[in-house]
């Protein structure tokens, strides 16, 4: 019989068989009780290293809680609303349930069953968002030859259906604007003709806003952190940072909003929308403040203030505006996102392309002729 090449395998006292072998300085060895199980695992190991598919056994001893601890802390440049949602799914959702059990131990099956006990409870988007922690967790161990395979496959999660949004046309806008107070009547009309996001918004400085060159300049936004509390920061995505142009119809808007608080360009650095007792707006507070009061006054119930950043993509699309200028505008990364989310066709744009494609193929209802009128 050839001599064994990788690792060694001798008889204990016990009479079971312990098979040993050596990587990276470290000395891994393991007990059978038959000798040709010993052999037969010493050559899995030998053609798990060959092919670049070993995992050290101790790597899996790591707990999920631990290993959580780990990932959170691998990304210290991730947004704080992000880590805070993350944290809270971690903390509430998964570290209960799995948080003392091994890494290696974790099975699809475990996974499965989590998933479906917050399927029983929790609306498709909500489970799939904390199956999206636990994964990128595993995921992490994944990448840090932790684990072999990620427990984290072939798991069946809720569909998804899609979302019935508020569409605001331009008479909405209006009478939303008007039953807001006067205090934050422009933020609505920022809104609807510039499209940022609330978080957007609510990051805009003096200086943003370029009255004479018509221009806003996108560079702050003000998120939360875990606590809840107020913090500036850059846009979501690189795009997100940008300059383009302002309506003309906005410009005596801000000006007038500026005027009323006693602001210049010598303020470039103060937050063009504050809240009530200063600093920045929390979402929560004002959404509860002003703008449901205003949404229920203007009989536009259910609509957000997101809707009016769908609704500017919307009439974007709508007048023509092409899709590379309508993503610059929005802030998107890929364009795809411009038409596929945001962009809902009006009813008007519906019925022209019913009609157009009707006449395409020669369906125009023709002129009755006089022998034909039912009264000939």
């Amino acid at each position: 019989m050839a001599r064994r090449t990788f690792g060694s395998i001798r008889k204990l006292a016990s009479g079971r068989w312990q098979a040993r072998y050596e990587n990276l300085g470290r000395s891994y060895a393991r007990p059978f009780a038959a000798k040709a199980d010993a052999a037969a695992w010493l050559s899995t190991v030998q053609a798990d290293l060959l092919r670049g598919a070993w995992v050290d056994p101790s790597a899996g001893q790591v707990t999920v809680d631990e290993l959580a601890d780990e990932w959170l802390a691998s990304n210290p440049t991730k947004r704080p609303t992000t880590r805070a949602a993350d944290e809270q799914a971690l903390r509430v959702h998964i570290l209960p349930v799995l948080g003392v059990r091994r890494i290696g131990r974790v099975t699809p099956h475990d996974v499965q069953a989590l998933v479906n006990g917050w399927a029983s409870m929790a609306a498709a988007r909500t489970v799939r968002r904390r199956y999206g922690v636990l994964r990128a967790v595993l995921a992490y161990a994944l990448a840090r030859d932790m684990l072999a395979r990620s427990p984290c496959r072939g798991i069946k999660l809720p569909p998804v259906t899609s979302t019935r949004r508020h569409r605001l046309e331009p008479d909405d806008v209006h009478r939303l604007a008007q039953a807001t107070p006067e205090t934050y009547r422009p933020l609505v009309w920022v809104g609807a003709l510039l499209g940022l996001r609330w978080s957007e918004c609510a990051g805009l400085r003096v200086g943003d806003i370029d009255l004479l060159r018509k221009t806003v300049t996108v560079v702050n936004t003000v998120t939360r952190d875990a606590r809840g509390r107020p913090v500036t920061g850059p846009p979501k995505s690189r795009a997100g940072a940008r300059t383009f142009a302002v309506s003309e119809a906005l410009i005596p808007v801000v000006a007038e909003h500026l005027r009323r608080r006693g602001l210049t360009v010598a303020d470039a650095e103060q937050l063009l929308f504050e809240a009530p007792d200063g600093g920045p707006l929390r979402y929560a507070n004002w959404r509860r403040r002003v703008w449901l009061p205003a949404v229920a006054e203007a009989g536009c119930i259910g609509a957000g203030f997101h809707d009016l950043r769908r609704a500017n993509a919307s009439e974007l699309v709508a007048s023509g505006v092409d899709v590379r200028t309508a993503q610059i505008r929005l802030g998107h990364s890929d364009p795809r996102l411009t038409l596929a989310v945001y962009a809902q066709a009006s009813s008007d744009a519906d019925r022209a392309a019913a009609d157009k494609l009707g006449e395409r193929y020669g369906l125009a209802k023709p002129a009755r002729s006089r022998r034909e009128h039912p009264s000939r």
